[in-house]
């Protein structure tokens, strides 16, 4: 058995520095409990840029860019390495930890972001890379699509950890694509929540056969900073909870074991047997006996995608 931990806090919204120190602190928090593996919600990093469902393309556009300008410089650039705190507090805790970050591509223009998640292992080196294939409707005007290259399940001392972002969970072939690879714990950062996400959640429970972490975001008006453009415009005053989080710890087979942690920022905790994924499979293993290979295959492309290859 071990001991996971779901950080349902509230960021601090469009301040990486500030965010990245609170998260430094959870993470320290969540091992003193026991925790050895400790998620994050989706883009806690510097928060979810749930504006992107209030505002129009075309009226807002001034009010888009404003805000959009504090995201990018906010944003998480992993060449230049701006995670190093997280990753320092994992090596220092001997935790894995998962986190949602907006990325900021250092590598190809500079300028495009990406909602990604890492996984950070106890050495405090990042396992996997994932960026969210699909950005859902308006999110589409925030971030990029990413790739194939994180659809990976990651062996950690906790089991074999796999990571798909809020409505990728919708995506049948991307579920496919980490239970072929003999996923344990199924994670799913998100900014959805609600009983329709839980039975989500409790679905692929049942259909992978795995355990379920979905870790949501907990957002509250008072959580803004003052200098949010637009702040009153974008988020009225009257509004309390812009969020309820509702993260939620799901055993095989759809039972819910912890959570869902509505309306309150904390941390939930929960006891997972990573063992009790594979018997959960006996009767029924989508990629394994179950399975139709003469009907039916998937191909992955997990190339890293790019639109320029320089050569010398």
């Amino acid at each position: 058995m071990h001991r996971i931990a779901i950080v349902q806090h509230a960021p601090h919204v469009l301040d990486r520095e500030a965010t990245l120190e609170k998260a430094v602190a959870l993470i320290h928090e969540a091992a003193g409990a026991g925790a050895r593996l400790i998620v994050f919600p989706e883009a806690f990093v510097p928060g979810y840029p749930a504006w992107a469902w209030r505002l129009r393309p075309g009226d807002d556009w001034d009010l888009s860019e404003q805000i959009h300008q504090r995201l990018l410089e906010n944003a998480v650039d992993l060449s230049r390495d701006d995670l190093a705190p997280v990753r320092q507090a994992a090596a220092e805790a001997g935790v894995t930890v998962v986190m949602g970050i907006d990325e900021r591509d250092g590598t190809v223009s500079h300028s495009t972001l990406y909602n990604s998640a890492v996984v950070i292992g106890e050495d405090g080196e990042i396992l996997n890379h994932h960026r969210k294939l699909m950005p859902t409707n308006p999110e589409r005007m925030i971030w990029g699509f990413g790739d194939g290259a994180g659809l990976r399940v990651t062996d950690t001392p906790v089991g074999r950890i796999g990571v798909l972002l809020c409505w990728e969970n919708y995506m049948p072939l991307a579920r496919f694509a980490l239970y072929a690879q003999g996923i344990d714990i199924h994670i799913a950062p998100t900014y959805d929540s609600g009983e329709a996400w839980t039975g989500t959640l409790q679905h692929i429970a049942r259909e992978g056969g795995c355990w379920v972490i979905g870790a949501g975001v907990a957002l509250r008006n008072h959580d803004l900073p003052d200098d949010f453009p637009g702040r009153d415009r974008v988020y009225p005053p009257e509004e309390d909870w812009i969020n309820p989080g509702d993260s939620v710890v799901i055993a095989p087979g759809g039972e819910i074991q912890a959570g869902p942690l509505h309306r309150e920022q904390a941390i939930l905790y929960a006891e997972v047997d990573p063992g009790r994924a594979a018997i959960a499979r006996r009767t029924f293993d989508v990629a394994g006996h179950y399975a139709r290979p003469d009907v039916f295959t998937l191909q992955v492309d997990t190339r890293r995608q790019s639109p320029i290859v320089f050569t010398s």
